[in-house]
């Protein structure tokens, strides 16, 4: 009887992954954002040094990896603990993490078309577009989901206001700049659908990311710095700019190849020329923000910054941006934004090799899993 009760006991190892999978939280999606983000300004540079695509696609396969593990152990959360899914969603601040799936998936989208596309040709086309039309579909329903919630449910006060609050609104807006780079691949009818969709996707988000930026201005004049702990969140302000900017660079050159020769093409020249003119604007409002965001860090180097996976938050924002500046090198031909572009590539790949060695450490501690979300329901 003994020997047949320990069979049955699970293991404790068993027991370990059961708990870890507890407490999964959306948070490590900002891991395979900041290393698709890595990736896809590899590609973008200027400057080409021996083995950069294979590294690039290297990284690309990595975060296949890390997302396909990370998706298993979200669902298996909802499966096996279905208890644990309203604290999530009531809870002001994990909620906001669930932007991160959708755009955790963007890059790697633009990773099929960037690197299977060239080798597998239609077929991989066709695979970035379902995946895309998923990661459309996600990304607007954790923009108005999660907001709902805000308005509904959750309990939010504007001193713990923070950048955080921008991660559900930006997730269309990436899948609108992943539109411009899938677009040219596909057959023009389609191209163009895609096209327009990519347009209302950053309408939907970029005129909410600005609302809730005055929001946070305000509550830094009102408040000051945030905590410490949530002083990487600082750095999310340059996210919905860059990506904003990015979105109407690309969107504007995809625009021309898919409607010329059609009654739209004069529109068509519009978004290009509005795309560099807009892209102009909103990279200079983002310079404001990235030289506030320094400050903010030699003001945090007093206390120290508790590393905490909002530590990915560093990667994404500078990621975008340094994409948004690379692009409009590559449109204007201004050597200016190339010089930028790659000291903010440098600084990305710095900050990167930090935040994955802190992470690798941390997570063979056994210190990243742990979902505040369930504490407060206790």
């Amino acid at each position: 009887m003994n020997n047949t009760r320990i069979a049955r006991a699970p293991s404790a190892s068993a027991q370990l992954l059961s708990e870890k999978v507890r407490q999964f939280t959306p948070n490590w999606f900002a891991v395979t954002m900041g290393n698709g983000i890595v990736f896809l300004v590899l590609t973008a540079l200027p400057l080409h040094f021996s083995g950069q695509r294979a590294l690039a696609e290297s990284l690309w396969c990595v975060d296949i990896a890390l997302y396909a593990v990370f998706a298993a152990m979200f669902a298996a959360r909802w499966i096996f603990n279905p208890e644990t899914v309203k604290p999530l969603l009531h809870h002001p601040l994990q909620s906001m993490f669930l932007g991160a799936i959708p755009m955790g998936l963007a890059p790697i989208i633009n990773g099929i078309v960037l690197f299977a596309g060239p080798s597998f040709g239609a077929s991989a086309y066709t695979l970035a577009s379902a995946l895309w039309c998923f990661d459309a579909l996600l990304a607007v329903t954790v923009a108005v989901v999660v907001p709902y919630l805000m308005f509904t449910e959750q309990s939010h006060a504007f001193e713990r206001l923070t950048a955080v609050l921008l991660l559900p609104i930006v997730a269309p807006e990436v899948a609108a700049s992943s539109a411009a780079v899938l677009a040219p691949h596909l057959p023009v009818e389609t191209a163009r659908v895609v096209i327009g969709a990519g347009y209302v996707l950053w309408a939907i988000s970029v005129p909410l990311a600005f609302s809730v930026l005055t929001l946070v201005f305000f509550r830094l004049v009102i408040h000051k710095l945030p905590h410490r702990d949530l002083g990487p969140s600082s750095w999310l302000t340059l996210g919905p700019i860059g990506t904003g900017a990015l979105g109407l660079l690309t969107l504007g050159q995809a625009a021309l190849g898919a409607f010329a020769g059609t009654s739209l093409a004069s529109v068509a020249v519009i978004a290009r020329d509005f795309g560099i003119v807009g892209g102009l604007l909103l990279w200079g409002v983002g310079l404001w923000w990235l030289a506030v965001a320094v400050l903010f860090m030699w003001r945090y180097r007093r206390e120290g910054l508790p590393f905490n996976l909002g530590w990915w938050g560093f990667t994404f924002p500078i990621g975008v941006y340094a994409l948004a500046t690379l692009n409009l090198y590559r449109l204007t031909g201004f050597s200016g934004f190339a010089a930028i572009g790659v000291v903010l590539a440098a600084a990305l790949g710095a900050l990167w090799v930090l935040v994955v060695s802190k992470t690798v450490r941390e997570f063979m501690h056994g210190q990243l899993f742990n979902a505040p979300c369930l504490a407060v329901a206790r």
